[in-house]
């Protein structure tokens, strides 16, 4: 569970260093709403990743396994690339700072692969609750290292040396990769490239049927619309309806940490408690309510407590969604295939906050703040309105971690 946590940390500390917290940057270098908007796109590897993580699955490297070894070789591409992100400067070399920033992207994807795979083959069934709220725990420190600790260090010092900040504490995901226990082999893996491709499809939809599993991928890749939007657009909207950034950063420092932990933590007991099922009906409402919180801030005069109101409650919800709906992919992979059964899964959910949330920005200009907010609200429903399908109240979710996963 330690070594679960630091990872956590390092898949986290890269995915704001190219999104809200270089958005923060350029709206500060006076690129416009739209260009940043659109720069979500950066994102897309996160979406995309499915088409190499076969490799992970089917490669080992020379040192450390088939798991850590992979996480070695990203983490320490990490650091370099982030290094190289932080000479960039917004206001001349878009063109460059999006090549950058896709570079860091790519590599953070692949330790992503890497790391669900680690979590997902160490972890066993009735662990998967309290192993996934302990990843999140991590990764929700990491985002609020580079979302809000960047913020406040960005008003004394310049955005260059904050990104060289952030690239030394990649050194925490090495020490941990070097330390973890590498999971033992429960299934036979991939004995060819061919095989790592195609044998985790054909596992996936056999398990399921053709439709059903066409209905759990929608329901992925829809799941957390309404938060995507929300999230691709909150930095620039708080900082245009006159916060500043200390206000921003040293709120989600510190209470939003706090409702953050809260959340992951009652994330795992209530996945326990609960089942997966029924907590991804309680987490997704709860989710997509939280946005009442910035439409009202959009709506109000501007309020410090109102601020702090929404964003402890954006990140309580977010704790408890991330927790669960973690929790409910690993449950959908097979140990012979994690890397590519959980990359094609994760890269789903990554797509609504790449592809459908890259327009946020065009739709904020045009709808005004308290309209795009009350959009973000009519996202949310369709992934809500799949889980009487995919996800019964009353139903048992079939894992692949019950019966014989000797023979996909």
């Amino acid at each position: 569970m330690a070594a679960l946590l630091f990872l956590g940390f390092s898949s986290g500390l890269p995915l704001l260093l190219t999104s809200r917290t270089l958005q923060a940057w350029m709206k500060e270098a006076q690129v416009d709403l739209g260009t940043i908007g659109w720069f979500s796109l950066v994102g897309l590897p996160y979406t995309l990743k499915f088409l190499w993580s076969p490799l992970l699955d089917r490669f080992v490297p020379p040192f450390l396994g088939r798991r850590r070894g992979w996480l070695v070789i990203t983490q320490v591409g990490l650091l370099l690339a982030i290094v190289a992100l932080s000479f960039q400067q917004p206001a001349q070399t878009l063109h460059l700072l999006a090549l950058t920033a896709l570079m860091v992207a790519v590599l953070s994807a692949t330790q992503d692969i890497a790391g669900d795979a680690y979590r997902t083959d160490v972890l066993t069934e009735t662990e998967l609750g309290i192993g996934a709220s302990t990843w999140v725990l991590g990764y929700r420190i990491a985002v609020l290292v580079s979302g809000s600790l960047t913020l406040i260090l960005a008003d004394v010092l310049p955005w260059s040396w904050v990104y060289r900040i952030m690239a030394a504490l990649m050194a925490v995901g090495l020490v941990a990769a070097w330390w973890a226990p590498e999971p033992a082999v429960r299934d036979r893996p991939p004995e060819s490239l061919v095989e790592a491709v195609y044998l985790p499809f054909q596992e996936f939809f056999q398990r399921f049927g053709v439709g059903s599993a066409t209905l759990i991928l929608a329901f992925i890749l829809l799941y957390k619309l309404g938060d995507a939007l929300v999230g691709n657009m909150t930095t620039p909207f708080l900082l245009d309806v006159g916060f500043s950034k200390t206000e921003i950063g040293t709120i989600q420092a510190s209470t939003g940490f706090l409702a953050t932990t809260v959340g992951v933590i009652g994330g795992g007991v209530l996945v326990t408690r609960l089942g997966i099922t029924r907590s991804l009906w309680v987490f997704g409402a709860l989710q997509a309510l939280s946005n009442l919180g910035y439409f009202s801030l959009a709506l109000l005069p501007k309020s410090s407590a109102l601020l702090l109101l929404a964003i402890n409650l954006e990140n309580f919800c977010a704790g408890l969604v991330t927790a669960g709906f973690v929790a409910y992919l690993m449950s959908l992979c097979h140990h012979a295939f994690t890397a590519t059964q959980f990359a094609l899964l994760s890269s789903l959910m990554a797509a609504g906050n790449t592809l459908l949330a890259a327009p946020a920005g065009n739709v904020a200009t045009a709808t005004g703040w308290s309209g795009f907010f009350l959009l973000t609200l009519i996202a949310a429903l369709p992934g809500l309105l799949l889980l009487p399908i995919v996800a019964p109240w009353h139903g048992h979710l079939e894992t692949a971690n019950s019966g014989d996963r000797n023979n996909p």
